[in-house]
């Protein structure tokens, strides 16, 4: 079982090379890093709080899991 600390660990590192990604997406996208930056942090914080529940949900399904 992985613990709640793991769990926020990796999506806090998962989502801060999101950031980086959506923010250079959106820079693309957009022409202005402004917005590009303010839909990445949108994109970010969603996702991480997404990402934390998603984990946390999975970690107490026993299926798929040996031993």
């Amino acid at each position: 079982m992985e613990t709640r600390r793991r769990s926020v660990v990796k999506a806090i590192v998962w989502n801060a090379m999101g950031l980086v990604v959506m923010t250079i997406v959106g820079l693309i996208a957009t022409g202005s890093a402004a917005v590009g930056g303010a839909v990445a942090v949108v994109n970010t914080a969603v996702g991480l709080t997404m990402y934390v529940f998603y984990e946390r949900v999975w970690a107490n399904i026993s299926w798929g899991r040996n031993g």
